[in-house]
């Protein structure tokens, strides 16, 4: 705890509603109901908008989509190679 306190509570190159809307945008894509509870949380706790979070989501979900299709490929491409 002494280590994500002292990277999340501070503000530095990024102010900590930042960091609390990567969080939250994290805890979506691994995902964990207490991260995400927790990082909701801190979010509005640092001001963040119903707006900023929800877009923080959609990210997320935008992200994990292209690492599938990424992923699609990856095994197409190792299927041409193994079958011919």
């Amino acid at each position: 705890m002494e280590y994500y306190n002292a990277v999340t509570d501070e503000d530095g190159a990024l102010t900590r509603r930042k960091k609390a809307s990567i969080a939250l945008a994290l805890a979506h894509a691994k995902p964990c109901p207490d991260c995400i509870d927790a990082s909701t949380q801190r979010c509005l706790e640092f001001g963040a908008t119903p707006e900023q979070m929800t877009e923080a989501v959609h990210v997320a979900a935008a992200l994990q989509a292209g690492i599938s299709l990424i992923h699609g490929i990856q095994m197409h491409n190792a299927m041409v190679r193994d079958i011919g």
